[in-house]
């Protein structure tokens, strides 16, 4: 299991785009379309290179740098007769 720090945004910026000290801005911020799941991007510049990545928030509460899979809903045909 993964501890909460490996959950964390901070671990998984450093992890994919930081790893040491080079600075790194959050640059975007917000919400999914229908399903409102938060959303950032963070980017880096290190000399004439930059580089972005965005990380998405997932229901356990983690951060990944892709987005959860769309909640399904589940329609049961006996529900539908009456």
């Amino acid at each position: 299991m993964k501890s909460a720090y490996e959950q964390s945004l901070r671990y998984q910026v450093e992890k994919w785009l930081a790893p040491g000290s080079v600075p790194v801005h959050v640059t975007k911020f917000s919400r999914t379309g229908a399903e409102k799941r938060r959303y950032v991007c963070v980017s880096t510049e290190q000399g004439a290179a930059s580089r972005a990545l965005f990380f998405f928030r997932h229901d356990d509460g983690h951060w990944c740098p892709y987005p959860p899979a769309p909640k399904q809903h589940n329609m049961r045909g006996e529900r539908l007769a009456a």
